[in-house]
């Protein structure tokens, strides 16, 4: 239910969005802790280097998009498999931006799902047991996009798993306070 009012939100343009300076590693942080029941007996590796600029995003969103990502990732992937959160900043088109990765050790989005994964309703598995109702990827392109960032799917080969990537923009960053 939450998922459908957030959707219904996020399209009529009803969310405002509340960019403050984050560190990366926080929110995907407050993520984690947040899904510390769904995780227990999983390993998840971060590789958010320390270096990486602060970002102007909207936090709490932001966690959703983490929380969503990991939450398929053990959705979706064997018991006790291990998920990976990356971060590396890049140059794209004269600017900087940041990618994030959420990978798993799933059996990876069937090949006809790649290119409608991140629409309304979409499920990884139509018959299933698996909860949810295909909303997770569409919220979490709504909220990327409202940041100016993009989401995708990164090829791999069957069976390898599956990893979604999402970019946010780089901001010049904010003069810190003399001591």
């Amino acid at each position: 239910m939450n998922n459908l009012l957030d959707m219904a939100r996020l399209q009529a343009g009803a969310v405002t969005l509340n960019r403050q300076w984050n560190a990366l590693e926080e929110v995907a942080g407050s993520a984690l802790r947040l899904l510390a029941k769904a995780l227990e007996g999983r390993g998840v590796d971060t590789r958010i280097p320390a270096d990486l600029p602060l970002l102007r995003v909207d936090a709490v969103l932001l966690e959703r998009v983490f929380s969503n990502l990991v939450e398929n990732a053990v959705k979706y992937s064997p018991p006790g498999s291990g998920i990976v959160i990356a971060a590396q900043v890049e140059q794209s088109e004269g600017a900087r931006q940041v990618k994030v990765s959420v990978s798993d050790g799933g059996r990876g989005f069937p090949p006809q799902m790649v290119q409608h994964a991140f629409e309304k309703f979409t499920r990884g598995d139509v018959e299933s047991s698996t909860p949810g109702v295909g909303l997770g990827l569409a919220i979490c392109r709504a909220i990327v996009e409202a940041h100016q960032g993009r989401i995708w799917i990164a090829r791999q080969e069957p069976g390898q798993g599956a990893t979604v990537c999402f970019t946010l923009p780089v901001e010049a960053q904010p003069a810190l306070p003399e001591e």
